[in-house]
């Protein structure tokens, strides 16, 4: 009997080759590409570390307050039994309630005015020509850059020089002051994204200019108009290092109120109040970042760009 005889290999031909897709490549140099995906892939613990750190640091002492709002004793430092009893005292302290009603009444003085007051020097930065409307918007960008506490000292020179005595007035003017620059911020970039033919045709049609700013511009403008309002008034609300440089004796915006009080020990009626300031500023936040989607704009508002 013969050997069975197994037939030669072929060599694969082009086409063949075509079918079967790449060629596998060598284990060792899978291998060598191998960390190199691991190491794209792999998460950034560092980044994470830092990240939770971060927040950690800033949020843990605002943990605290909240925690110890509802403490029934008046420890700082011992938590005993959940209570109301601080929200209750400072619903009953008249001092405090004044001085809330101090500061919002100066957050809606500052509100309208600062977006009546934006709103015109966007469309005037948007609409001016050449340079001078470059240089304004350089100009108008510095009160961002500026310490607050630099504007409040410039303030309180300014009002003593001018033989101003401070009060409820002063604070006012110094938070629309203040308060400018950040509406012409949002606002700008939405003046400048809307078509000045819309307004042409309006006044083609037989409109004034007035009449064009009032039924075609503003209308289109109401969603920014209105998130920046909500943001200057949650602002303004809590802002004390200018409320404190130009305000008079009595009443006194709540911040500074707080302020005054803690220097004679930390009270839990403080702890209450600051968190229901909490409460309101991020409510308050929160309402002007989703009023652009109750318009109908798909995305929400963009407080760095105002888009």
């Amino acid at each position: 009997m013969t050997a069975a005889t197994h037939p030669s290999p072929q060599p694969a031909s082009p086409q063949s080759s075509a079918h079967q897709g790449p060629a596998p490549q060598p284990a060792s140099r899978r291998r060598r590409f191998r960390p190199r995906r691991r190491g794209v892939e792999a998460k950034p613990r560092f980044a994470i570390v830092v990240t939770a750190l971060f927040f950690v640091l800033l949020y843990l002492p605002i943990a605290m307050v909240v925690l110890f709002s509802f403490n029934s004793q008046k420890s700082l430092t011992v938590f005993k039994h959940f209570s109301t009893r601080w929200y209750s005292a400072f619903f009953h302290d008249h001092v405090l309630l004044s001085s809330l009603g101090m500061s919002l009444k100066i957050s809606l003085v500052a509100m309208i005015g600062s977006v009546v007051l934006g709103v015109a020097l966007a469309l005037g930065l948007v609409r001016a020509r050449g340079r001078l409307g470059t240089y304004s918007g350089l100009i108008m960008l510095v009160p961002l850059i500026t310490p607050e506490i630099v504007t409040g000292v410039a303030s309180l020179m300014l009002y003593k020089g001018l033989n101003i005595t401070l009060s409820t007035g002063t604070v006012m003017i110094s938070e629309i002051t203040f308060s400018i620059s950040y509406v012409t911020v949002i606002l700008r970039s939405r003046v400048a994204a809307l078509n000045p033919e819309v307004e042409e045709a309006a006044m083609d049609l037989g409109a004034t200019r007035w009449q064009a700013l009032r039924l075609v511009t503003l209308p289109a403008l109401l969603p920014a108009i209105l998130a920046s309002a909500v943001l200057i008034f949650a602002l303004v609300f809590d802002d004390f290092v200018l409320a404190y440089f130009t305000t008079g004796v009595d009443p006194q915006p709540l911040a500074v109120r707080i302020y005054s009080a803690i220097r004679f020990g930390v009270e839990p009626t403080i702890n209450a109040v600051g968190t229901l300031m909490l409460a309101g500023s991020i409510t308050l936040i929160a309402v002007a970042l989703s009023i652009p989607r109750l318009f109908g704009r798909s995305g929400g508002l963009d407080l760095l760009s105002g888009d």
